[in-house]
């Protein structure tokens, strides 16, 4: 069968060409500078890599969409997004499906509404995070889209769940080591390896990894001796860095999976049902003790100041907000990004912007639920589950965003990519994973 990621290869002349240019300007710079060479043989590996097959860049950096180190003004995930992207798009399978573009003219949708507030309040970082806030929405998706579409989905979210167990299992450690020490209850674990993470950085992303591996569906090709251990491991971790939001969101999500008719759907809803209760039980006596707390100085009450921030800057500027990143940008108000979407969104892009908003994100769920059961499940779920994060947390940030979008085009390519598999060779299972044998199952 041929290969369904259409990439437009140069001819032989022009590699054998390319790889005598590389090697000739390494061998002129080594000896001058080290450092410079070695750069420059790097770049010449990744273009090398491109060139052989272009999805191997966005599927390698699918478990590094987790680091958020800066290189310089950009994160890493942001960074290697924004290499992907530019490989996705010039390498990339065309034409997309119509459920990627319904997607992308959704995320435009967004992008216009919010350009009234650029227009409105003219100053560097709002205009950047314009930009910004595309590559992390539509670029995501179109990443994510490359990789469905390749084929590779199995690999793609293998690597990013797999990143997700090292970064669980590092906060069970963590746990682990509290208890001994007689720590009761339990403080919130800040995973320290493989990257170094704030507790509400690294429970969205967790408990993106526990609900793929949850879901699990077939057209993965996992087998459950990977997927039940990274859910479990995954779960835990979730547990121990004691991120609230990551919990509601992370119980509601796999309600909507779990209880979505279908043969796809995962078992042991009723324990799934029995686990939610104690967590919200938690959940709500952490948020009591908070408003409670004598000093007053705690992530409940800090989120309220937050909250009323964020008013103050929308009650201001109600029609296109106080621009993007306004916090951030000494526009007269207190550095606190509001911790609410729908208020960050209001505060940032106004009532204008926030009709935009709403037209993506919703969009986005019912878009992914209109997909075939097996891929729009997923798609969906996780959808939901960020927009529920997003209630209790900020919703512009980077990687939060970037990664349940670039799983959404991931699902969406995946359903396109056995589509036509099934359209060139008929006798094909809907799932390009799933045996005869299961199918009949």
């Amino acid at each position: 069968m041929r290969d369904v990621f259409h990439a437009r290869r140069p001819d032989l002349a022009t590699v054998w060409l390319g790889l005598f240019a590389g090697a000739a300007a390494v061998a002129y710079l080594l000896p001058r500078s080290t450092t410079l060479a070695l750069v420059v043989a790097v770049v010449i590996a990744l273009v090398g890599v491109v060139v052989w097959n272009p999805v191997v860049l966005p599927v390698v950096a699918m478990p590094l969409l987790v680091d958020a180190d800066r290189i310089g003004d950009l994160s890493v995930s942001d960074f290697l997004l924004f290499g992907s992207f530019w490989v996705a798009v010039l390498f990339g399978r065309r034409p997309f499906s119509r459920t990627l573009r319904n997607l992308l003219w959704c995320v435009a949708v967004y992008q216009v509404a919010s350009l009234f507030a650029v227009i409105a309040h003219v100053y560097p970082k709002n205009t950047i995070e314009w930009f910004h806030a595309f590559l992390i929405t539509g670029g995501a998706l179109v990443v994510g889209w490359a990789i469905g579409a390749s084929g590779k989905a199995g690999w793609g979210l293998g690597l990013f769940v797999g990143m997700c167990v090292l970064i669980s299992i590092n906060a069970i450690q963590g746990g682990i080591v509290q208890l001994s020490g007689g720590v009761w209850p339990l403080h919130a674990v800040y995973p320290s390896w493989p990257f170094a993470l704030h507790k509400n950085f690294a429970g969205p992303t967790v408990a993106v990894g526990t609900l793929i591996a949850f879901a699990r569906p077939a057209w993965l090709g996992w087998k459950a001796r990977f997927a039940v251990p990274a859910f479990v491991i995954c779960l835990l971790g979730v547990f121990f860095i004691q991120s609230r939001q990551s919990l509601v969101g992370l119980g509601v999500s796999m309600l909507v999976v779990a209880l979505r008719p279908g043969r796809q759907r995962p078992r042991g809803a009723g324990v799934l049902l029995m686990l939610i209760v104690p967590v919200a039980l938690y959940v709500m006596s952490s948020v009591n003790a908070d408003l409670t707390d004598a000093d007053g100085f705690n992530s409940t009450t800090e989120r309220a100041v937050g909250l009323d921030i964020g008013w103050q800057a929308w009650h201001d500027n109600p029609l296109f907000g106080a621009g993007l990143r306004w916090f951030v940008a000494d526009r007269g108000y207190p550095g606190f990004q509001p911790p609410n979407a729908v208020v960050e969104t209001l505060s940032s892009v106004g009532v204008v912007g926030l009709a935009g908003f709403v037209v993506m994100m919703i969009g986005a769920v019912v878009i992914a639920w209109r997909l075939p059961r097996e891929f729009g499940t997923l798609a969906a779920a996780l959808t939901v589950q960020r927009i529920v994060q997003s209630q209790f947390d900020q919703f512009w940030v980077g990687a939060h965003v970037s990664i349940p979008f670039v799983v959404l085009g991931v699902c969406v390519g995946a359903a396109a990519y056995a589509e036509r598999r099934r359209s060139e060779e008929p006798s094909l299972p809907l799932s390009p994973s799933v045996t005869p044998a299961q199918q009949g199952t």
